[in-house]
């Protein structure tokens, strides 16, 4: 107890000049902390909001340092795995910690590190914090629950919402332009979390009919978790997602792909079960899932049923005139037109299984196996082009996997390998090592065969699905003094089969340096560069056969920014792109200067930019503040500006209001968008107001 004493009080007095100023904890800019942890934002396959969602929940009921767990730790992107391990070490061999500030004493924690995980974690008193009332009157007394309404539109009238011209095409959106959103959320961390979503997408009718599976919003999702009921760790109804292994069979939204943060974002947490709140409405599991713990092995069992949108047709072969099939799930989620209605929810999709996860008593081995099938109530069935020869086909999917991840010392290793129904093989395994208190290093080599199938994996590679693919990542954090830090990586890929608008096999490279400054706690510098070379089918080729050439891409970034008060805040950004492949070069680039006040009730966030691009190839991708669940990254290709400013009040304790307004003006064109999304005219107007009531 004495060492104990010492040690805490050792810690106090080093972090005290540090720390002070953060007590209590001050709200922090979660927007801010994604882009420098993903700063890489031009993957539009990433679901930022589920990242933000996470940390803000977090940041909203801090980890219990305590009574948390490795996963969860890691589901933060802030610790590496040896970091986890040395912080597990440290309570094994003196207790609980006494003290937030006993953190500078667990070995391998750094300043910077520190800064970044005080807003999300603590250290409570277990008495205190002990509630042993029923639940009922648990979530009546619960302080974390908020009913959220939101509406956007685009001010321009689109074609779609135009007069039908009978001399053209004659498919008109069925609803309003208004995009309408709703969601109720309470929750207490390692209690219970229930949430309830909906939302009509713009061009959706507001409207009750059964009969096409509209009750007034056109999606809804909803949710109901309970944990550590017994020997139960969870038990889920409603929908879910599912975070097991590397995401190689069962991924959750809650992943990132390359980045600016190179280390801690190749491995995945292994998370089990968690809540679904998203409006993405393919990506995620529909009833049921419970995690049992059997003593030393976690044992989970899922279950799901749902529709999902696809196209169905029918047979030509009269043999087979009663069997439909379609050719994929479509994720869109829009059910605007009649078209796009009659698809909706025409397939039922059934997935089952289970896992079995084992950890050892120090948290440093784990161990699983993992066993799934997919059926579906129709056929898929290709189009039959060269590339989708070894595609999925049928109505049923089995899969198979085991997962593993060890570490020793300041050595993290960690991987998952899996079968498919169709004998094709996926397989993903890395190591992450800190070489030094400077040094991280992280190695990744992943096998995804060209006919092994996974409908619900997620795991890391350059595809949006694992499939068709092989790769080897290196990827590398030096922190040569104080206040700097060097990130990169390399990545080496190959696709052995033919792809979608690449009729050969393919290769490619990409590498990504970044140089981050951060002089004192007001401002931060970084410089990025980030270069793509990948094989596709030769552009405005004129001979009769399509043949593959490299397309190279390089992404320059420079960002500043600084806070000289309490109220002022500036962000500085340029960004720069090229595009070739075998033709002339074409280029792009983007300025951005953003003006933020914050008051006691008011918080004013503004942007002025102007971008110029050769063409879509050099599109410039470019983070912007939005409401609250709301993670906004548009791509802006051709020549104009764009202005936006977010208004944030508090017009009381329990009242949060948002209105943001955002105008673009394109030069030299007459019109913007295609089809039915058809703006006449130069500039596009978009409003959004948010409303957030927490009781």
């Amino acid at each position: 107890m004495v060492r104990r004493f010492l040690l805490s009080w050792f810690a106090w007095i080093t972090l005290l000049p540090l720390l002070a100023q953060d007590f209590p904890r001050q709200p922090i800019d979660l927007d801010l902390l994604v882009q420098e942890l993903f700063a890489e934002q031009d993957d539009e396959n990433v679901s930022y909001e589920d990242l933000y969602e996470t940390l803000f929940q977090y940041y909203q009921r801090p980890i219990d340092l305590n009574r948390t767990t490795p996963e969860e730790l890691a589901s933060l992107y802030l610790l590496s795995r040896p970091q986890i391990v040395s912080f597990f070490t440290y309570l094994q061999e003196n207790g609980d910690l006494l003290s937030i500030y006993e953190l500078q004493a667990i070995p391998g924690f750094d300043r910077l590190t520190i800064n970044q995980l005080l807003p999300f974690v603590r250290v409570a008193d277990a008495e205190l914090q002990a509630d042993t009332r029923p639940l009922w009157q648990r979530v009546v007394g619960e302080d974390n629950n908020a009913l959220i309404l939101r509406y956007e539109r685009t001010l321009q009238q689109r074609r779609g919402y135009t007069p039908i011209d009978t001399s053209r095409s004659r498919t008109r959106y069925l609803g309003s332009p208004d995009k309408l959103y709703l969601r109720y959320r309470i929750s207490h961390a390692r209690d219970y979390s229930f949430g309830l979503t909906a939302e009509k997408d713009a061009g959706e009718a507001f409207t009750w009919s059964p009969g096409t599976r509209r009750y007034g919003f056109d999606y809804y999702t909803m949710h109901l978790q309970l944990y550590n009921k017994g020997r139960f760790k969870t038990i889920a109804l409603g929908d879910y997602q599912l975070q097991i292994g590397q995401g190689l069979l069962l991924s959750s939204g809650y992943s990132v792909g390359k980045g600016s943060e190179t280390i801690t974002t190749v491995s995945r947490p292994n998370l089990g079960i968690r809540p679904y709140n998203s409006v993405l409405e393919y990506a995620f599991l529909r009833g049921g899932a419970v995690t049992y713990d059997a003593g030393k092995i976690d044992i989970t069992g899922f279950y799901s049923n749902k529709r999902v949108d696809a196209s169905l047709r029918s047979q030509l072969d009269t043999l087979l005139a009663d069997e439909q099939f379609f050719s994929g799930v479509q994720t869109t989620g829009f059910h605007r037109t009649p078209t796009e209605l009659a698809n909706k929810g025409q397939v039922r999709e059934q997935v089952y299984g289970t896992s079995a996860q084992y950890q050892s008593v120090d948290k440093t081995l784990q161990v699983g196996v993992t066993a799934l099938a997919t059926h579906y109530s129709s056929r898929i069935q290709k189009a039959g082009a060269p590339y989708q020869r070894f595609e999925f086909s049928g109505t049923d999917n089995y899969n198979l996997g085991a997962n593993y991840s060890y570490t020793w010392q300041n050595y993290y290793v960690f991987g998952e390998t899996a079968l498919s129904k169709s004998g094709g093989i996926g397989s993903v395994n890395g190591l992450i090592a800190n070489l030094s208190n400077k040094v991280e290093m992280s190695l990744l080599y992943r096998y995804y065969a060209r006919n092994f199938h996974s409908f619900y994996g997620g795991a890391f590679g350059e595809s949006t699905r694992n499939i068709n693919e092989q790769g080897f990542y290196t990827g590398i954090k030096i922190k040569p003094m104080p206040k700097w830090e060097i990130t990169a990586y390399y990545d080496r890929f190959s696709f052995p089969w033919l792809r979608y608008l690449v009729d050969a096999p393919s290769r490619g490279d990409e590498y990504l340096v970044r140089l981050y400054f951060k002089p004192n706690r007001q401002s931060s510098l970084y410089a990025q560069v980030r270069h793509e070379s990948k094989g596709r089918n030769m552009a405005a080729n004129t001979t009769p056969v399509d043949f593959v050439a490299q397309a190279e891409r390089r992404n320059y970034l420079l960002y500043f920014e600084t806070s000289p008060t309490k109220t002022l805040n500036l962000k500085s950004r340029v960004q720069f792109s090229t595009y070739a492949q075998e033709s002339p070069q074409q280029t792009g680039y983007l300025i951005a200067q953003d003006i933020n006040l914050t008051f006691d009730k008011v918080r004013l966030s503004t942007r002025y930019a102007i971008f110029d691009t050769d063409s879509y190839n050099t599109r410039q991708y470019a983070y912007e503040r939005d409401v609250l669940y709301a993670f906004s990254i548009p791509a802006f290709s051709g020549k104009g500006t764009r202005l936006y400013a977010l208004l944030q009040l508090r017009p009381t304790r329990h009242l949060d209001v948002w209105v943001k307004y955002g105008i673009t003006h394109y030069r030299n064109q007459d019109t913007i968008g295609s089809g039915l999304d058809l703006i006449t005219g130069p500039r596009r107007s978009d409003v959004k107001v948010q409303a957030r009531y927490q009781f």
